[in-house]
């Protein structure tokens, strides 16, 4: 049987307000909010038409809560590809997501690097494609 990621767990601080940047701000999907009892949702946002989502964990506990926002000790970890690079760049800024660089043309396509609501950084970015 073939492996694949289905899924990456995002420690976030509260649920409904994750859910609202992702969807708001970033136009994802809300694909599954289902309560599992003691506070707890499993609560999927993924790009629409995207296989892969976000699993949002609300964070419990010293250890996860201290890491909320800082998942990959500052760097960029979460890669949202686009296909239109000015369009995404100009709608996620009208909607208030902080990018922390100016879009940049590197060998590899477009890229700018944002934060998300709780600071964790994501490239966007609009690679080139072989032949083109």
């Amino acid at each position: 049987m073939p492996q694949r990621l289905a899924l990456t767990s995002l420690l976030v601080a509260d649920y409904d307000l994750a859910i609202a940047f992702f969807v708001d701000a970033l136009g994802f999907e809300l694909r599954e909010d289902t309560a599992l009892g003691d506070q707890k949702r499993w609560v999927v946002v993924a790009p629409p038409g995207s296989a892969n989502g976000l699993l949002l964990a609300r964070a419990v506990g010293e250890a996860q809560v201290s890491a909320v926002g800082n998942q990959s000790g500052g760097r960029v970890f979460l890669f949202l590809e686009t296909d239109d690079f000015a369009r995404d760049h100009h709608a996620y800024t009208q909607r208030g997501v902080r990018f922390v660089e100016p879009p940049r043309h590197e060998p590899y396509g477009i890229v700018a690097v944002f934060e998300d609501l709780c600071g964790n950084r994501w490239d966007l970015i609009q690679p080139i494609r072989s032949g083109h």
